[in-house]
């Protein structure tokens, strides 16, 4: 994943709320607070789940507060949580604290459901050779960040976008003259570039294999119908399968033989987990010790942001 990615996210979602500008000073709200006042804060989610957005929030607090805020993560990307647990110490300037908090938080809620998402459907997947892909049904602007959360949920990638693979559909087909003719120009024009097909019947799965594309996608076949499918196309090319999935239903799909099924709903229908920051009263007034401590640090994560950008297929 680009690193450009996430720093061009965060200035637009930091402008959004800021009246077009990255000027702190554009928080009315925040300035009612004197402005070398310091605070701790602690950011906890208030469900379980698993983590995605360090980076994101990171950026944050680094374009809002550069050297003013101190920001300590206890967790990485792809780790469990659980409720009640604290994920960010933060230290610094409270104005900046609480302008960047909500930004923060929106990155974090988004890309850990997403996660979490993923690797509900990875889990009811286990123990068959299915792989779970995403789909480009994404929160425009968000692209390689969902896709990221994706992975760090268990899940896989699908095409980037449409400059890494062919994806050739109904509309395409119709457009080209036919099956034959869309993967044949597909071969011709770029050699080594992935082809991928979809097909709405085992008619144009038959058309579909002497046209010998990468793989087929099985486009809202019935269950029946996969059967037939996985039959007829006896390992010939890889087999994908889409179209109304869910957790009751995905684990007996990928049980018939299929090679991929993609969701669209781990990015599409996203619900947000919760996150909330509360600035942590200051052990001198309050006379005690702050009400959320901070947790050791997080091991090292097993997920890590990188550049690329090739699918799994």
């Amino acid at each position: 994943m680009l690193k450009e990615d996430i720093t061009q996210a965060v200035t637009c979602a930091l402008k959004e709320d800021l009246g077009g500008t990255l000027d702190p000073a554009a928080d009315l709200t925040s300035q009612l607070i004197p402005a070398d006042k310091q605070a701790e804060a602690a950011v906890i989610t208030r469900e379980g789940g698993i983590f995605c957005g360090r980076a994101w929030a990171e950026e944050v607090f680094r374009q809002i507060g550069a050297d003013k805020i101190e920001c300590s993560f206890l967790i990485e990307d792809g780790q469990k949580l659980k409720p009640g647990q604290e994920v960010v110490h933060l230290k610094g300037n409270a104005r900046l604290i609480l302008t960047a908090e909500r930004t923060a938080l929106n990155f974090l809620q988004t890309l850990s459901g997403i996660a979490t998402a993923a690797h509900a459907y990875a889990q009811t997947m286990a123990g068959t050779a299915c792989t779970l892909l995403d789909t480009r049904k994404t929160i425009p602007g968000l692209r390689s960040a969902s896709k990221y959360a994706v992975a760090c949920g268990g899940g896989h990638n699908h095409r980037q976008g449409l400059f890494d693979m062919y994806l050739i559909k109904e509309n395409h087909i119709l457009a080209c003259g036919g099956i034959a003719a869309a993967v044949a120009q597909a071969r011709r024009l770029n050699p080594n570039a992935k082809v991928e097909l979809e097909v709405r019947s085992l008619d144009e799965l038959k058309q579909g294999l002497t046209a010998q594309p990468d793989v087929i996608l099985l486009d809202n076949f019935e269950y029946e119908g996969i059967e037939q499918a996985v039959e007829l196309t006896a390992h010939q090319v890889k087999l994908e399968i889409s179209g109304n999935m869910t957790l009751d239903t995905i684990a007996r799909f990928a049980a018939l033989g299929v090679d991929y099924i993609s969701v669209g709903a781990l990015t599409k229908n996203i619900r947000a987990l919760d996150f909330s920051l509360r600035l942590l009263p200051d052990a001198d007034a309050a006379g005690s010790k702050p009400a959320v401590q901070p947790a050791a640090p997080a091991a090292a994560g097993k997920v890590e942001i990188i550049d690329k950008k090739d699918s799994v297929l």
